[in-house]
């Protein structure tokens, strides 16, 4: 017998011996029929509100920068603003341990025409029977943070005042020097010096080992890389035209999609955010919502004494 056929048997051997789960799923490769009385999932998914522990995990969103502003809030202070739009966030598949092995939900984001997408994407918004999207994101999300396919998030799923996480590919700029790159000095600018203003110097040395090390700075390709800006805070959120302003600079040009979730580090209140997201009530009429802002608070910072 040979080694393969020695492994395939103890291998087959091994599985048998086991619990009913791993030996069906190893039978099921072998056959194209369903086992009889195999294990199955019977897990239901409903898009209701729960309770969020400390431990819960809910899924991001797909917004489009549009750019940046400045706002003044009402002491009189100027805040820089990232203007970001949420066009038509929707649930385009739901990943479970029994099928794919991880707990997600892919999140896609506006609208493409078929002919504008590939073969292979088309099958799967087919599939999942949800509209052809044009960008597609994938959150990872604890178990009670699971949504059904289709539904629909929208700007409340945050709330002003928390803080976010904002990944984004940052503007390509090219083949760039040392001194754009890395911010070197450069060399001396009037006496002493030879063409050799903006040169990085010396890149290593004459004798053993006589090599460039691995790592070193030197002139290439700067920008156009995935970039993420933590503890972005949420100065205010319209939900009719679903836009969100963020203090501060997030990474990609006017246009590029980005990537929000709730922050890492600066954890924002679970009493205050809607869980698994947020779900308008029937009587809800969009187009009458205000905008909402942030508390910040009764007291005038510029009053207060240092």
């Amino acid at each position: 017998m040979s080694a393969l056929s020695r492994g395939f048997v103890s291998r087959f051997r091994y599985l048998a011996f086991n619990p009913a789960t791993p030996f069906d799923n190893a039978l099921r490769r072998f056959s194209s029929e369903p086992l009889v009385g195999a294990h199955e999932s019977t897990r239901v998914i409903e898009a209701k509100p729960g309770v969020m522990t400390p431990n819960s995990r809910r899924p991001g969103l797909i917004a489009v920068k549009c750019g940046m502003t400045a706002l003044w809030d009402k002491w009189g202070a100027r805040i820089p603003i990232s203007i970001l739009w949420v066009d038509d966030n929707i649930v385009s598949q739901v990943k479970t341990p029994e099928k794919e092995g991880i707990t997600a939900l892919q999140i896609g984001c506006g609208q493409k025409k078929e002919k504008h997408l590939t073969k292979p994407e088309v099958g799967h918004f087919r599939a999942q029977g949800v509209p052809m999207q044009r960008k597609l994101r994938e959150f990872p999300v604890t178990e009670d943070a699971l949504l059904p396919v289709g539904t629909s998030l929208g700007v409340r799923h945050f709330v002003p005042g928390q803080y976010v996480d904002v990944t984004g590919i940052t503007r390509g700029k090219g083949f760039q020097g040392v001194m754009k790159k890395y911010g070197f000095k450069g060399g001396p600018a009037s006496h002493g010096a030879s063409l050799s203003h903006r040169s990085p110097g010396s890149t290593g040395q004459r004798d053993a080992p006589g090599k460039v090390f691995k790592g070193k700075k030197m002139p290439g390709r700067m920008g156009g890389q995935q970039r993420t800006v933590k503890n972005v805070w949420v100065y205010k959120i319209d939900p009719t035209r679903n836009l969100m302003w963020v203090k501060g600079q997030i990474p990609g040009a006017e246009g590029n999609f980005v990537f929000i979730k709730d922050a890492v580090y600066k954890k924002p209140d679970i009493s205050l955010l809607p869980f698994p997201t947020y779900f308008p009530a029937e009587d809800e009429d969009p187009t009458e919502l205000k905008p909402l802002v942030a508390d910040l608070g009764e007291v005038d910072p510029f009053m207060v004494a240092d």
